[in-house]
């Protein structure tokens, strides 16, 4: 198998492409995020990347707060466009029609057309070179009520996600091709799991593919 090879770079993808909110309590600003993710799982911590030269940095900086506001094909025109103008210069919320909703705990404004919130607080700012990291703490998180199920699962394969590589925006191709664990799951628990109704299957390995081509 041929590879080539390339200097080091940011070169990542697929990655989620979020919009974060913020506030001083003078204005709010709209800042897309897309060197964002989980980093912690108890308590649950995330972090958000960003240059120091945009209008948002200081604002995270002196309140230490923010809402990571997920981001859906209906909402990618309104993503590019506040990742592009600045927030020194521009209303967001109103020129992009976005309608504010108040948070639980932090002072910033939620995104109410986005399908999902998660509150944050900032535990630590590292700063690296040409960004500096927001470590935070995810302190509430807002899930649109047509997107939960009677049970209470979140269907996230409903919302209509979008991801972001190298400059274009996708949408997420939402085939389920296994759950986790299904290529250890034992005999045993994949019947009880399908006879409960939840998957248990998923796509079969790689190599024996290449062996149903030969």
């Amino acid at each position: 198998m041929s590879k080539q090879s390339f200097k080091p770079g940011d070169m990542l993808a697929p990655l989620p492409c979020i919009m974060a909110t913020c506030s001083n309590g003078k204005e709010d600003n709209i800042i897309t995020i897309a060197w964002t993710g989980i980093i912690n799982s108890e308590p649950p911590m995330t972090y958000i990347s960003v240059r120091p030269s945009r209008h948002s940095y200081k604002i995270l900086q002196e309140s230490k707060e923010f809402v990571i506001n997920l981001a859906n094909t209906d909402l990618v025109f309104a993503l590019d466009y506040c990742g592009c103008k600045s927030g020194s210069k521009e209303n967001k919320f109103e020129n992009m029609h976005l309608t504010k909703a108040k948070a639980d705990i932090v002072s910033c404004p939620m995104i109410a057309e986005s399908p999902m919130n998660l509150e944050c607080k900032v535990t630590s700012i590292q700063t690296l070179g040409s960004h500096d990291i927001f470590m935070a703490e995810i302190v509430a998180v807002h899930v649109d009520e047509k997107y939960i199920s009677k049970s209470g699962r979140i269907a996230f394969e409903k919302m209509n996600l979008i991801s972001y590589v190298h400059g274009d925006y996708y949408t997420i191709d939402t085939k389920r091709l296994g759950t986790f664990g299904y290529s250890v799951m034992k005999p045993k628990t994949t019947k009880r799991r399908i006879s409960e109704g939840k998957p248990a299957k998923g796509n079969k390995p790689h190599w024996e593919k290449k062996e149903a081509k030969k």
